[in-house]
């Protein structure tokens, strides 16, 4: 393959995730640009069990029961000879390690807010996340169609809650009841709200108001939008997009997603705003898309994405090169070489083969327990691994079995295949062997429990324990005597010794008592 036709591919890529709190309209905005790119005829609402339509990237029977995303999902479809992954991420703290994970598959993330609410608390979580990488943010300003917090408030909010420059792309016109449009500061035009209609543009300088203008926006809104973009002009910041790639700078847009309003002007946008698949780094250097071998990582295990057929997919970010069905491939953890027979790509839970990917694409590989999260796999060259990937210590704990002694066997590849999804973690009791559970939140004990039955048919009894921090130990410095009913040694599902405390104040008389005790880092294990 020729370089140039390498180049050209890589270009057309555009790979990021959606960010939000939960119900800040994060999947419906996702569900619009499906609807703009072809691949849905009618967008699903999230909540829509009256009507039985559900979002299209809420797969999961929970997700349909309770309107909320609990699992990265992706979809990819092609928009303006552009070739987009999309990955939808769970808005609900409980998921954010799901969610960290898929940010390093990403290039850019757009951030939804709720223009009823401004900044919460997950938004401010997932934002440090994206800072932290580098991660360009787009950001989308939801429901103008209801009364909110003003525009300019919005703004100092992000910037302040935030500390990151923004630049209102589109500026609203009234709000709620009143809502009347966005200006477009860019193509200098006023978009006009219609409610179910479609949209009306009208060119718009900026200062000079004509009949025609007036013939769709209530002219009591005109002066008023003429100070505000005479402000923003005179005191807001500069557009910079390098500043925009660097991540210190937001393009923010106005829109209603449930309303299809603002959301096309954002997405032609925001193919001009974001970059193509960047390089990245790993433990041969800086890998570059456009380097002829082919070169990926896992990010996300999914068990039974088709239950009939009991199947594990693996999600690969292809990071270099060009990936071809049926190639050869080694896994650097292992150093065993495979062949790539069974390639998928996806719109959420609906699949179908792919021969070929590039820089940027997302593919699904049929696992058979052979990979794992954060796997590199490399085509010819030389065998490199790319940076691990974040791992979050649980908060939570729960000795688990199975109600019914007889559905061991279930119970047992339930557990094995679900935990390598990463969602929950997985720790053994040293002489009884039994089954402990962590998390960081609540609901994906819940979400493990609704699939454990629902998947395998086994009911499950919980007991919850009293613990909340867990650390990785050398087990040759630890002695019997150390451990009582707040100091438990188990082991991770890779028979790595971990030490769990029952609160920080343990954990720490701990360290003072005991300073002979080697912690290990889980990332270098």
């Amino acid at each position: 393959m020729s370089n140039q036709l390498q180049e050209t591919m890589v270009d057309s890529r555009r790979t990021f995730a959606i960010i939000s709190h939960p119900d800040a309209g994060k999947t419906t905005l996702t569900e619009k640009m499906l609807l703009l790119g072809g691949m849905i005829r009618s967008a699903g609402t999230v909540k829509g069990k009256k009507s039985g339509k559900f979002a299209t990237s809420d797969w999961m029977e929970i997700e349909k029961q309770r309107g909320i995303s609990v699992t990265s999902s992706v979809m990819q479809f092609e928009y303006k000879d552009h070739f987009i992954n999309i990955l939808d991420t769970p808005g609900h703290e409980d998921f954010s390690e799901d969610t960290y994970r898929t940010l390093t598959a990403v290039d850019s993330a757009v951030m939804v807010i709720d223009g009823t609410k401004g900044i919460e608390a997950q938004t401010l979580k997932l934002f440090k996340v994206c800072r932290m990488r580098g991660i360009p943010i787009l950001t989308f300003i939801n429901k103008l169609d209801r009364e909110g917090k003003e525009p300019l408030e919005l703004l100092e909010e992000i910037e302040d809650v935030l500390g990151i420059e923004s630049y209102p792309v589109t500026w609203p016109i009234g709000m709620g009841k009143r809502f009347q449009g966005t200006y477009d500061r860019f193509s200098k035009q006023i978009e006009v709200y219609q409610g179910n209609k479609e949209s009306y543009f009208a060119d718009f300088d900026g200062e000079n108001i004509d009949d025609e203008i007036k013939k769709h926006v209530d002219e009591m809104y005109l002066p008023g939008l003429v100070d505000d973009l005479s402000l923003l002009d005179e005191a807001g910041n500069d557009f910079s997009i390098e500043k925009v790639k660097q991540g210190l700078l937001t393009p923010v847009f106005f829109g209603s997603a449930i309303a299809n309003f603002g959301v096309q002007s954002f997405f032609n946008s925001f193919l001009q705003l974001t970059s193509p698949p960047q390089p990245r780094e790993s433990t041969n250097g800086t890998v570059q898309p456009t380097d002829e071998n082919f070169s990926g990582f896992i990010f996300k295990i999914q068990a039974n994405m088709n239950p009939a057929h009991r199947d594990r997919i693996a999600f690969v970010r292809v990071c270099s090169g060009k990936f071809e069905r049926g190639m050869n491939v080694t896994l650097a953890r292992t150093n065993r070489k495979m062949k790539l027979a069974q390639s998928h790509q996806f719109l959420a839970s609906s699949r179908e083969t792919v021969d070929t990917a590039y820089p940027g694409d997302i593919i699904g590989l049929y696992d058979s327990g052979t990979y794992q999260i954060g796997d590199t796999i490399v085509g010819e060259g030389k065998v490199f691994e790319f940076d691990a990937l974040p791992k979050f210590p649980p908060e939570l704990f729960v000795k688990v079995r199975a109600k019914n002694a007889m559905k061991s066997k279930h119970f047992e590849k339930g557990i094995n295949q679900l935990v390598q999804e990463g969602a929950v973690q997985l720790y053994r009791t040293p002489f009884f062997g039994d089954y402990i559970l962590g998390a960081v939140g609540e609901l994906q004990f819940q979400v493990f429990e609704h699939r454990m039955k629902g998947e395998y048919n086994v009911d499950l009894e919980f007991t919850r324990m009293s613990h909340n921090i867990a650390k990785w130990v050398d087990k040759s410095t630890i002695e019997d005597r150390m451990l009582d009913s707040r100091v438990m040694l188990v082991e991770d599902r890779d028979k790595h010794s971990v030490l769990m405390f029952e609160n920080d104040f343990v954990w720490r008389l701990f360290q003072d008592k005991y300073p002979s005790v080697k912690f290990l880092d889980p990332f270098n294990l």
